[in-house]
């Protein structure tokens, strides 16, 4: 971001750009994944006519903006340029990325290829149009109203075609359902003027949406539960991340359990529609109250989905819009067989088999996606942090099979809500929390995220004061599981079986101030003394901040302070972080503009600056400040390169945890 935020604001090119095209990864492989597009639905339309092998989800958009992180589509298509842009990434392999295992090999070369046609077509596609402009005109198209950022609709169909619609068209088809189940209870009074009554049929199809919402919740419930008791007899969290059939193995069962429960109590709250005088049995109008309620719930959930502005509704509308021809199918059935025949619910299921089967396509991409990812969605603080990783997968598992099943329910649920069946599914869910206790999370095609950093506290230019190693993980199973079980690792440390946190030396969040705001993703890091013997042998001179000339002093009091900063003789420096704090005003960076200011742990407010990579000359800068107060700087150093203790520590962990290792060199300064 660094690179394409100094293109946007310095580079030639950057006004006669029409269109860019953002390719990232977020694994290794799998399916080429359009997650972000605009502004504007021009992007994603030229990507739905000239995708080759087609997958984009508008419904990422509304995701992408909760995960901590971010990709050069925002530079280039909000921040800086607004050019019509499209974001593009490796959905799957995610166990690999950002890991010393994320390698040429890993690359499968058919994703590879797929990419490769993708691109080509979708380069010619885009300078084919007859809408690609200049910044220039594209400013002029916004000034006449011409140009309207407009989100569209978008999705592929088992990467086989894309379905794209605007966001006009999307206002009149998802409004659709909702408007048929409020009309449905006048349709069918008209029908039946005589017996029906209006208010008991909607009050039915009410009552059939509250069992259905109440069988989607328990579904999400039931493995979060599970999940829970499995952490309890556990000896450690994330059981499924290197094995994640046994995700689903756990906790679809008991979802499809939580699902049914509703049906089997569903007797027990009699119709507000009397039977006696309806020409209709009683499992009849319980079949469509079921049927009706089932449909509103998606229908209400895509209204929703509307209502708020996001782009996801297709998902909730394609169950409601294929439940329809489900039910006349049925319908028709019935006529000349019973209504809890098999051929009554063969005839129901068919027309529901291209949604159903998207359904899984998507939400199976969907939690595995989500599984490779929990291996670095951080250590959430205890005492809930352990719990976090399992419970979210848990609850995915559950949303995903209630969307998947959940069509099937109002007709199907006769045969699937038998007690034999909700045994057997308790009895597979149980059977796979008992074997689940064999399993380690991780492995080399699965491994665990460390952190190790050499720590060194410097003063001048050539003398360190502190010498320290630090640890931290990235996911709820802590440092002490990975001592635990990485016993060369704990005994060169010389930790015992007795090693606690409330005994340990905790390391302090600032001490990660070269990798921030990475850090805020690490909990109960600790800290253990080392020797700097090694970096003292390697380096003569360290990083250093000084003045290289006098401070100015306006009328105003305040105070332009010039400084010099040198990075020693450092081989292989990744990133210099400054962490300024007290009165300042302006510096000579961004335009002399100061970003908003970090608050960490309640400290004071930090503005942060990174300088990336090594200098052939030494940076100079100036920091104004707006009283004589002094101001602090603090300095983080990351060099990537580690003495011959701090290597053969790093070898010492086993092959399950990848290890990211390099060496940082702090000091503070008062001006």
């Amino acid at each position: 971001m660094l690179g394409s935020h100094g293109f946007m604001k310095t580079h030639k090119w950057r006004d006669s750009i029409g269109a860019s095209i953002n390719v990232e990864a977020s694994g290794t492989a799998g399916p080429d994944l359009v997650c972000q597009s605009g502004p504007g639905s021009w992007p994603s339309e030229v990507y739905a006519e000239s995708a080759v092998y087609p997958m984009a989800h508008s419904a990422a958009q509304d995701i992408f903006p909760v995960i901590p992180g971010d990709t050069d589509y925002r530079i280039f298509s909000q921040d800086h340029g607004n050019i019509p842009s499209l974001d593009i990434i490796f959905l799957l392999g995610g166990y690999y990325y950002h890991t010393s295992y994320d390698t040429l090999d890993k690359l499968l070369p058919g994703s590879l290829q797929a990419r490769g046609d993708n691109l080509l077509s979708i380069l010619k596609a885009f300078t084919n149009s007859s809408k690609l402009q200049s910044a220039r005109e594209r400013e002029s198209k916004a000034v006449t109203n011409d140009y309207k950022d407009e989100r569209a609709v978008f999705f592929d169909y088992l990467s086989w075609f894309l379905i794209f619609y605007s966001r006009r068209v999307a206002v009149v088809l998802h409004s659709i359902p909702i408007v048929i189940f409020f009309v449905m209870p006048f349709l069918l009074h008209f029908w039946d003027p005589r017996s029906r009554s209006c208010f008991a049929i909607f009050y039915d199809f009410v009552k059939g949406m509250l069992f259905h919402a109440a069988g989607i919740i328990l579904a999400i419930i039931f493995p979060i539960i599970l999940s829970i008791l499995q952490l309890f007899f556990s000896n450690y969290a994330l059981i499924w991340f290197a094995h994640p059939y046994l995700a689903f193995l756990m906790f679809i069962p008991c979802s499809l359990v939580g699902l049914l429960i509703p049906r089997t109590v569903w007797d027990c709250f009699p119709l507000s529609q009397d039977v006696s005088v309806i020409k209709k049995s009683e499992e009849a109008l319980a079949e469509e109250a079921r049927f009706w309620g089932a449909f509103g719930f998606y229908a209400c959930l895509t209204s929703a989905y509307l209502v708020a502005g996001l782009s996801g509704g297709f998902l909730t509308f394609a169950v409601s819009a294929s439940m329809l021809p489900a039910w006349i199918f049925f319908s028709l059935s019935i006529k000349s067989s019973d209504h809890q025949s098999l051929r009554s619910a063969v005839f129901y299921v068919i027309p529901l088999i291209p949604c159903l089967a998207y359904s899984v396509y998507f939400g199976g991409f969907l939690t595995q996606f989500l599984i490779e990812k929990m291996g670095m969605m951080g250590a959430v603080p205890p005492p809930y942090g352990y719990y976090v990783p399992d419970v979210v997968v848990a609850a995915t598992v559950g949303v995903v099979t209630g969307w998947c099943v959940g069509p099937l329910i109002p007709v199907c649920s006769h045969w699937l809500a038998r007690f034999s069946i909700l045994q057997l599914l308790s009895h597979v869910s149980v059977l796979a929390l008992a074997l689940s206790s064999q399993f380690f999370p991780y492995s080399n095609a699965a491994p665990k995220r460390v952190v190790f950093q050499h720590t060194l506290v410097t003063t001048d230019v050539n003398r360190i004061v502190d010498s320290s190693y630090e640890f931290s993980v990235v996911d709820s199973n802590s440092l002490l599981f990975l001592f635990k079980y990485a016993p060369e690792v704990a005994k060169e440390l010389h930790i015992g079986q007795e090693l606690s946190f409330e005994t340990a030396n905790m390391s302090h969040r600032e001490t990660w101030m070269g990798i921030f705001p990475v850090s805020l993703m690490f909990s109960q890091s600790l800290k253990f003394p080392a020797r700097s013997d090694g970096i003292l042998k390697r380096y003569r001179y360290f990083p250093h901040l000084s003045n290289y000339k006098p401070h100015n002093v306006s009328s105003d009091k305040s105070r332009r302070i010039y400084l010099e900063f040198y990075l020693g003789d450092l081989k292989e420096v990744w990133v210099a972080v400054l962490n300024i704090t007290g009165p300042l005003s302006s510096w000579s960076f961004a335009d002399n503009m100061l970003p908003a200011p970090e608050t960490v742990d309640g400290g004071p407010p930090s503005y942060i600056l990174r300088l990336s990579g090594n200098s052939q000359r030494n940076w100079t800068f100036w920091l104004e400040a707006s009283s004589s107060d002094d101001l602090r700087v603090e300095v983080a150093v990351v060099d990537q390169v580690l003495d011959d203790e701090a290597k053969r520590l790093k070898s010492l962990f086993p092959e399950w945890a990848d290890v990211i290792a390099y060496s940082s060199f702090m000091s503070s300064y008062i001006f």
